[in-house]
């Protein structure tokens, strides 16, 4: 491996890091052991239940101190590139590169700024056979009607009728465009250092929410496709991953939607056939050759709402029961343990309180080691006898509890008025900061 920025890791910062292209963009790049990865917003969102090293509160883009507090965030860090999820970030960030303390893996400027105006990119593309036809005006319906720097779908409408023409409308702000009614696409590309086009990975947006796709899969690249994508290359300037939406008219044939310079909330897709675009992407930043390989296999990703918690209570011992709760149906319970390792690596100890010898034929430790659960991860296995309750063996200061047994949680509680858990709760507790 080449020589690393900061002797073996690289520095990235994710900015703002607090949507869904941020998570995907900390999900590709946190268990790369030679980077390094920080988010910071100016809006406190669901970054800080995300990022390890974390910073809200910078002022907007637009604000005259922006640039001045946010250097100061990328020396303290000493940040190596910076990855922008927003495309108004992106152009802002392409226009003034030379000021900022970090590298921007990020499109030139001129692309970056055609890239957050359709219509500019239409105009770019104008008389190219994926271009699709733009109107001045509501004179043949149906049409499409979108902003000209939007994102997410927010106000685009189809237009059947004068009487969906929304009133006041300044038709500078908009494009209109021929209503394509067919299959829509995303693809997701990566240009490498050179400008050479190195990854072209169609996907089919099956199921969107607030205009992100939720549920969709990889689709076959066309020589159609490929054409569409060289040209975009061609015609602009972009570094690592970037992403373009098409859809087919009524013929059957793609038509370009957008062009972007930033990361797709939906690039986890490209991910889960074996090619990291954001890795890749701060690689070619850091001036490296790449490469893609892509397993043999199509995916589909489906996806809905997924809740992270912060508690106010502050623990530093746990105690755990073993049956039904560590072990459930004779199977390990996969949050359980992956909460018991969080805890290990955090340096909280573990007290496993059991009543497994009094009901089973095997000892608490033979199950363990049956299940390949090393004792090393408790500090204590406690095995109860008859007659003897759990609260007596715990020290209530700054711990919590978990067992399956409401009546076990019930005694606990009563006893020492700390926080009970059971299975399901390990959700809470969950820490996926990284």
């Amino acid at each position: 491996m080449e020589k690393m920025i900061h002797g073996n890791k690289i520095h990235v910062l994710i900015f703002p890091a607090g949507e869904v292209n941020a998570a995907e963009l900390h999900d590709a790049l946190c268990s790369c052991v030679n980077i390094e990865v920080y988010g910071a917003s100016s809006e406190d969102r669901h970054g800080r239940f995300l990022f390890k090293n974390y910073k809200t509160g910078l002022p907007n883009i637009s604000d005259g101190s922006f640039m001045q507090e946010f250097n100061r965030v990328l020396d303290e860090w000493q940040i190596d590139f910076i990855f922008p999820t927003h495309d108004t970030v992106a152009e802002y960030f392409a226009s003034c590169r030379n000021m900022l303390h970090a590298g921007v893996i990020c499109a030139d400027s001129r692309t970056a700024h055609i890239c957050r105006d359709k219509r500019l990119a239409y105009e770019l593309f104008q008389g190219e056979g994926f271009c699709p036809e733009i109107y001045s005006g509501f004179d043949r319906l149906p049409v499409f009607m979108k902003p000209r720097r939007g994102q997410g779908a927010i106000g685009a409408k189809l237009i059947n009728s004068r009487q969906d023409v929304p009133a006041g409308l300044d038709l500078n702000d908009y494009v209109i465009c021929e209503y394509l009614p067919g299959e829509e696409y995303t693809v997701d590309c990566l240009t490498d250092r050179h400008g050479s086009l190195t990854a072209v990975m169609p996907r089919s947006r099956q199921r969107l929410l607030a205009g992100i796709t939720v549920r969709g899969k990889d689709e076959t690249l066309t020589e159609e496709i490929r054409r569409i994508a060289s040209c975009i290359n061609e015609k602009l300037g972009f570094l690592g991953l970037w992403y373009f939406q098409i859809k087919k008219d009524v013929h059957g044939k793609f038509k370009l939607l957008e062009v972007s310079a930033r990361c797709a909330g939906s690039m986890c897709l490209s991910r889960a056939l074996g090619v990291n675009l954001p890795l890749l992407s701060v690689y070619a930043a850091c001036g490296r050759s790449i490469e893609v390989i892509q397993n043999p296999y199509h995916v589909m990703a489906d996806r809905t709402l997924l809740s992270r918690y912060r508690i106010d209570y502050i623990y530093d011992r746990v105690y755990m029961d073993l049956d039904d709760t560590l072990i459930i149906q004779d199977k390990v319970c996969l949050p359980v343990i992956r909460f018991v390792y969080q805890c290990r690596n955090c340096g909280i100890p573990v007290c496993l309180l059991t009543r497994h010898n009094d009901s089973h034929h095997d000892s608490d430790t033979e199950c363990l080691s049956r299940h390949a659960v090393s004792t090393d991860l408790f500090e204590q296995i406690i095995s109860l006898g008859a007659g003897e309750e759990k609260p007596d063996y715990i020290k209530p200061e700054g711990s919590i509890f978990i067992d399956n047994s409401y009546q076990e949680r019930k005694k606990v509680f009563d006893r020492h008025h700390i926080p009970v858990f059971d299975v399901e709760g390990m959700e809470v507790l969950a820490d996926w900061r990284s």
